[in-house]
């Protein structure tokens, strides 16, 4: 007869083992997301093998509670489950390069069964074995087994605010995961003060270890900026991973595993080529406006439309974005105002306007579906001046991708005349269109005499390659073929099966340009 564990130690093992739960689950998207994109497949994928470990502990580890639970077992479980939560930020690396080439959807599967598996069919025993522990007489038995999954499920209600709403931002996501294991270390400690004189030791060296183990990992996480691999800055905010990597004498601003701003440091000059096609969009009007960036990024496009005399403004969900473009992109704040909130509640609750707005949120790491449908356009349209325009960046596999087609074809049901201004060769490869929609004419006039011709520019490295551009995209500008496409709706939408092919071309060629070792990015 093994005499039931006292309840602190047993309820704060319960407690923990919980808490960690979730704090995992919502984890994985900042540890693979760098990698895979924060898309609907990587939550799905993670919550599925998050409730197949728990469903597979509850069984086995119910199963073995019956052959003889002792508080020494449940501290060993406990122990391996913190032991492989340490080991995370090492097989993630070699783990995720290892599934690279299995396609978006199996690499995501593989990448959370490969990390997250083990440690969640573990802490999915605790409960069980718990009961038991706990259990002194047949007729208590509901009460018991209630009571410790109670404790159990709130210490994961707690755990899932704590690490989305406070956790991750304030500490960062290495910081979190060897907090997680050496709060298991703990946990399996105190299990182990129940197990005999035996087990006092090891007891020790455990409730040593937890702290020393937190300690160490917090100054090992705040040596992860790496100035010789480009490294500039890193952070976690509430919504995306942020980082800045200086590289072939440029910066480059990425979040989520997604190149979102490209320029020349000190001079801020945009390089990517999507940036340099859309400061043509003030030919459409004829003297200075108003325009809104949906969108902020590293504030490139804010910069050129203050540069060529425009008002502008940004809607920006996220403010550590708006910080790292002020501290790492030289944006200004005279150069335009940057409202934080939903781009949505932003439009219906401004009552401004606006000559332009050019939507900039639609990254390869996860497309916002909302800012894509039907209704969301029309929203757009009533925040338009007469004559006004609306110009949408989406990263595409190709000039006719159906992204591109279905974008347009939902943006017809509000606007009369569209557009498209490609800026990547050749018209199969990954690259950035700007999409333009508005009920008035969309045509700047002969392009060659409003850029000049790039012979005519010849010391000047960098305006020779912007004329190009700015040619490029007017020159093989066309209209999108809207035939069979669908309409995009608040109730239904594909975007994500249309991202996960974009995502994954793009993953790949961000990997080839910084190195797959993501010893920066």
């Amino acid at each position: 007869y093994n005499p039931p564990m006292k309840l602190l130690p047993l309820y704060t093992t319960v407690a923990i083992s919980g808490a960690s739960v979730l704090a995992l689950e919502i984890l994985g998207t900042r540890i693979l997301g760098p990698f895979y994109g924060n898309s609907l497949f990587l939550w799905s994928a993670l919550i599925t093998v998050t409730l197949a470990a728990l469903a597979v502990g509850y069984a086995v580890g119910g199963r073995w509670a019956d052959k003889g639970a002792t508080p020494r077992r449940l501290g060993m479980i406990v122990l391996i489950a913190g032991l492989w939560v340490l080991l995370i930020p090492i097989l993630r690396r070699p783990l995720l390069t290892a599934t690279e080439a299995m396609g978006l959807r199996t690499a995501v599967l593989l990448g959370s069964i490969g990390l997250f598996f083990l440690p969640l069919f573990l802490l999915g025993m605790v409960s069980p074995y718990a009961i038991r522990l706990r259990l002194t007489r047949v007729e208590d038995a509901g009460r018991t087994a209630g009571d410790l999954y109670a404790i159990s499920t709130l210490a994961s209600v707690a755990g899932a605010l704590l690490t989305g709403f406070v956790l991750i931002p304030e500490l960062g996501v290495s910081r979190l995961i060897l907090l997680i294991g050496a709060a298991l270390i703990l946990a399996a400690g105190l299990c182990l003060t129940q197990a005999g004189a035996s087990s006092r030791v090891m007891a020790t060296i455990l409730l040593l270890l937890a702290p020393a183990t937190a300690a160490g990992g917090w100054k090992l996480a705040q040596e992860e900026i790496n100035h010789d691999k480009g490294l500039t800055a890193i952070a976690e905010s509430a919504y995306a991973q942020l980082r800045v990597i200086d590289k072939d004498d440029l910066r480059h601003f990425i979040i989520d595993g997604g190149v979102h701003t490209m320029v020349y440091p000190g001079e801020w000059s945009p390089m990517h080529r999507y940036a340099i096609a859309a400061e043509t969009l003030t030919h459409l009007f004829p003297g200075r406006g108003r325009a809104l960036i949906v969108g902020l990024g590293g504030g490139s496009l804010v910069k050129s439309y203050h540069a060529a005399g425009w008002d502008v403004s940004a809607v920006e969900l996220d403010p550590l974005v708006t910080q790292f473009a002020r501290d790492y992109f030289g944006l200004s704040e005279s150069e335009g105002a940057v409202a934080h909130m939903d781009a949505r509640r932003f439009l219906r609750t401004t009552r401004e306007s606006w000559d332009l707005i050019i939507g900039d949120a639609y990254g390869s790491s996860a497309i916002p579906w909302q800012l894509l449908t039907r209704e969301y356009f029309a929203d757009l349209k009533t925040r338009l001046n007469d004559g006004g325009v609306v110009a949408l960046n989406l990263e595409c596999d190709g000039w006719d991708d159906i992204l591109v087609r279905s974008t347009a074809a939902t943006l017809r049901t509000s606007f009369s005349n569209l557009l498209v201004l490609p800026t990547s060769e050749p018209p199969n490869a990954l690259g950035n269109v700007l999409l333009l929609a508005s009920d008035r004419s969309l045509e700047i006039g002969e392009t060659l005499q409003l850029f000049g011709h790039p012979k005519d520019f010849v010391p000047d490295t960098y305006r020779h390659f912007a004329i190009i551009q700015k040619l490029h995209a007017w020159d093989n500008a066309f209209l999108p073929d809207l035939s069979g496409v669908p309409i995009m709706t608040d109730d239904r939408t594909p975007v994500d099966l249309w991202a996960e092919r974009i995502n994954w071309v793009a993953r790949k060629d961000l990997h080839d340009y910084f190195g797959k070792d993501g010893s920066s990015w």
